[in-house]
């Protein structure tokens, strides 16, 4: 008898395997290549022979940019196949299908070798720094450094991010498992991108948030292309296709991104256009900007004509033309990345450092006027996208439902749109940058971010709007943009958020715990920090009038009584945050704002004094609207109420729905006893 044959799915599945281990292959010596060169050209690998400064070796010199761009790389792999499992390929009714399981698997030890790739750079990293070997670092000095540095904290979290992954991949089961991972994975590819040339640029909005930017979406673009690339090889067929689709849409984004984090990247790293082409930093980065360009033409041209093609027809052929040069090109400018952040960008041309500017990112500004609040705009890359993005979708759903024929009310869309003019005024103009050298105004940007803004914002129902202007899945039981978010609304932490204990309590409390600690001086006196305040300020604000005057649906529904106590509560503890800010009897924060020297402004305790009755005045605006909306939402609820009294009494039944069930209960046990009689 002769042998069984093998299915002939089996060996087309191996040879579309082969196909992407030559692709994956050809991108990592291109990568490497691509490394090596700008290493040895930039002169980033030549031993710097300085007296009296210590050289830490060859073995560093290599090994720290090759830990980088394995880190990098690893990273993005992890993302790219936990993207695929839990977003692009569709799940059936929460769970995932037996591929997407298998590569939630795989990213198990991609993750894991990322951790590694961290654990390794944290090394070379120390190593560098001191201008020893690396043996001679593994210890006390390592562990200090990894718990005390910024660079080394930020890197040991990627460790713990990765290690992590690695454990719980190994038992998810479940689409929003898989998410969660996905998100975890994401978050730990930002820290390393907080330290280093970024955070010592000077300007720190641009320079920051471009990095962290420009690391995601690559790893997205990167990472997500591989996956699908290998998906669509070895399993051509099925759901390759709708997976392609829906990369392609996400991958326009993560260019996109990628393009304005190197725009804020140059601005912020370059001090003249002729830096360019006369600094190595200058020169590797246009190079890597052609190699971009050129990665555009060619998403463009498989956007075009590949993506329709795979849709219709299928085919490996196909697969290995979407990511054969694509993977290529990004394989050398990944290596191109990583050398650009061995290599030191331009000083500024400057005799004197101003310590402000190396705090702030700018000079002190000039006395406060109408002039300067309209031209010392600060360009705060995140407020820039959060605003552009939160602004576009909004109209791009408004847009949507009119033109499905369905209304969508202008006052709603009006108070959208004012609440982000209000995140300009704040966050972009000159009012921002007195907001860091001024207590009062910092306070009244506080205030207008966590009392004005979420307001508006809660008033323009932007769930309601998602809710029905996002399209259900195409397939039943998947989950699209829309099923996620009704996920999110109804999951675990969303009720917890959302009780009116813990949204009060993170609202009223988080200013005592940020101002009367030595919290607010550490949070002011770093980017990050101060990014962070105000994004917590304004997510409170936003949970905390969303449970009392939201529009939009939610896991529980407030009686108006139990609102207006709570917005009684809340206005009194804010009016009396103030009234102690006043009362200090010693400035906050000195070691912040002891820093500058204000030739117009001496007066820090009267300046905080002023703030204080900012933050005990401001109030009274938002409690009068808050008031007015939940007067007027009570009124119309008791009307909706009212008419379905009146239509339930027209079918014949009374104005008391209990007593119409009581009436029904007792007719049943009348019907049942004459049944029986």
């Amino acid at each position: 008898m002769a042998p069984p044959q093998k299915p002939k799915t089996t060996d087309a599945a191996r040879r579309g395997g082969d196909t992407a281990a030559i692709i994956g292959v050809a991108a990592a010596a291109v990568c490497a290549i691509a490394l090596i060169a700008s290493l040895v050209a930039g002169g980033a690998v030549t031993a710097q022979i300085i007296p009296g400064l210590p050289d830490p070796g060859s073995l560093t010199r290599w090994g720290l940019p090759i830990a980088r761009n394995l880190t990098a790389l690893t990273g993005a792999l992890t993302v790219g196949l936990l993207l695929l499992a839990a977003v692009l390929l569709p799940s059936e009714r929460g769970r995932l299908g037996e591929p997407a399981t298998g590569y939630v698997r795989a990213a198990s030890w991609t993750a894991l070798a990322w951790a590694a790739a961290a654990a390794a750079r944290l090394v070379f990293e120390l190593s560098n720094i001191l201008g020893r070997v690396p043996s001679d670092v593994v210890g006390n000095e390592l562990t200090s450094y990894a718990g005390q540095i910024a660079e080394g904290r930020a890197l040991m979290l990627v460790v713990l991010a990765g290690t992590g992954i690695a454990l719980f991949a190994r038992t998810v089961v479940s689409a929003s498992g898989a998410m969660g991972l996905l998100a975890a994975a994401v978050a730990a590819l930002v820290p390393p991108a907080l330290t280093g040339h970024a955070a010592a640029s000077g300007n720190h909005e641009l320079a920051v948030t471009g990095l962290a930017l420009h690391l995601v979406a690559i790893s997205v673009w990167v990472g997500g292309l591989a996956a699908v690339t290998y998906h669509g090889l070895v399993r051509p067929g099925g759901d390759a296709a709708e997976a392609v689709r829906r990369f392609s849409a996400i991958a326009l984004w993560a260019y996109i991104g990628v393009a304005v984090s190197g725009v804020a990247s140059a601005l912020s790293r370059l001090y003249s256009p002729d830096q360019l082409v006369t600094t190595p930093y200058g020169l590797i980065m246009l190079l890597k900007i052609a190699l971009f360009a050129v990665l555009g033409v060619l998403g463009w041209r498989h956007r075009r004509s590949t993506v329709p093609r795979i849709a219709e027809e299928g085919g490996r052929a196909l697969f290995a033309r979407l990511a054969g040069v694509e993977l290529v090109v990004m394989g050398a400018v990944m290596g191109l990345a990583t050398t650009l952040s061995r290599t030191a960008p331009p000083a500024p041309d400057v005799s004197e450092v101003d310590p402000a500017v190396a705090i702030l990112g700018f000079e002190i500004p000039p006395p406060m006027s109408l002039h300067t609040l309209l031209t010392l705009w600060r360009p705060d890359l995140f407020f820039i996208l959060v605003i552009a993005a939160l602004g576009g979708l909004y109209a791009a759903g408004v847009v949507r439902l009119r033109r499905r024929g369905d209304r969508w009310p202008v006052a709603r869309t009006a108070f959208w749109f004012a609440g982000l003019a209000t995140m300009v005024a704040v966050m972009l103009s000159g009012f921002a940058t007195y907001a860091m050298v001024l207590f009062s105004s910092h306070m009244l940007q506080h205030m207008i971010t966590s009392m004005l803004t979420p307001i508006l914002l809660v008033l323009g129902a932007p769930v309601t709007l998602a809710l029905r202007a996002l399209k259900p899945a195409r397939r039943r039981g998947d989950r699209g943009p829309r099923e996620w978010l009704n996920v999110f609304l109804q999951s675990r932490f969303s009720k917890v958020v959302t009780h009116p204990a813990v949204a009060t309590a993170l609202f009223v409390l988080g200013p005592y715990a940020v101002y009367f600690t030595p919290v607010f001086p550490a949070l002011m006196s770093d980017h990050m920090g101060h990014l962070f305040m105000n994004v917590h300020f304004l997510l409170t604000g936003f949970l905390f009038y969303w449970t009392i005057i939201g529009i939009d649906p939610g896991p529980r529904k407030l009686p108006y009584l139990l609102r207006f106590v709570l917005l009684l509560v809340t206005m009194g503890m804010h009016a009396f945050f103030g009234i102690s800010i006043m009362m200090q009897s010693a400035p906050l924060a000195m070691e912040y704002y002891g820093q500058f020297d204000i030739p117009w402004s001496q007066d820090v305790a009267g300046d905080q004094y002023q703030g204080g009755g900012f933050a005990w005045a401001v109030g009274e605006i938002p409690t009068l609207l808050v008031t007015v909306m939940m007067m007027r939402q009570w009124s119309q609820d008791e009307e909706r109420t009212e008419r379905r009294r009146e239509r339930h009494s027209r079918r014949g039944g009374s104005d008391d729905a209990d007593l119409d069930a009581y009436n029904a209960y007792l007719q049943e046990l009348d019907r049942r006893s004459k049944n029986g009689g």
